[in-house]
């Protein structure tokens, strides 16, 4: 579990000091008004990716088995590779020589800290719940799923600790809150964010 808050950590010091219209989730196509260099950016390209594998990696370490975590490393590189690539490419065409001078001293995917260079923003705990409710939501729902369905396994008994409970309950409560906060009002809106 430490892994994987490890990397909504990584994601959450990434999202939390960039400015808008970089570092999202682009699905149709590839944006980025301004090049990132500080801040996380200064130790890694791609850092959202890195926090993703952290998640991803510490739910595959709760089964304990070698392989598994083998396995899913594997397909996430196979996949994330090429997204990496085809971001590369756009940034590379757009920023010319200011991202090749970046990218040269900044590794691609395992962080270098020491190269780290202080954040161009301050800190926006409203840009971090606005775009990192899910991640958190995400994390704790699989494990306490996972969790649930080992004890049920081991024990036959479809029971939860109160801790567990309370942990689950309190994650259901909070991403019910962000959603209609996030929905409803601008309360989460930043400008420039």
């Amino acid at each position: 579990m430490l892994v994987s808050f490890a990397g909504l950590g990584i994601r959450i010091a990434t999202v939390g000091f960039v400015p808008s219209r970089t570092s999202g989730r682009n699905t149709k196509k590839q944006i980025a008004d301004k090049l990132n260099t500080s801040g996380i950016y200064s130790t890694v390209r791609h850092p959202l990716y890195f926090g993703n594998f952290l998640i991803v990696l510490g739910l595959s370490l709760l089964f304990m088995v070698w392989w598994l975590v083998v396995i899913i490393s594997l397909s996430f590189w196979v996949y994330y590779e090429r997204i990496m690539y085809a971001e590369e490419a756009f940034l590379r065409s757009k920023f010319g020589e200011d991202y090749a001078v970046w990218a040269s001293k900044t590794p691609a995917f395992i962080p270098n800290f020491g190269t780290w260079r202080s954040p161009d923003m301050t800190l926006s705990l409203r840009t971090i719940i606005k775009r990192e409710y899910t991640g958190l939501f995400g994390i704790i729902t699989l494990f306490t799923v996972l969790h649930f369905s080992g004890q049920c396994y081991a024990t036959g008994n479809a029971t939860i600790s109160s801790g567990w409970a309370a942990l689950f309950s309190a994650n259901i409560f909070m991403y019910l809150m962000a959603i209609v906060i996030k929905k409803k009002t601008r309360l989460l809106h930043v400008n420039g964010r």
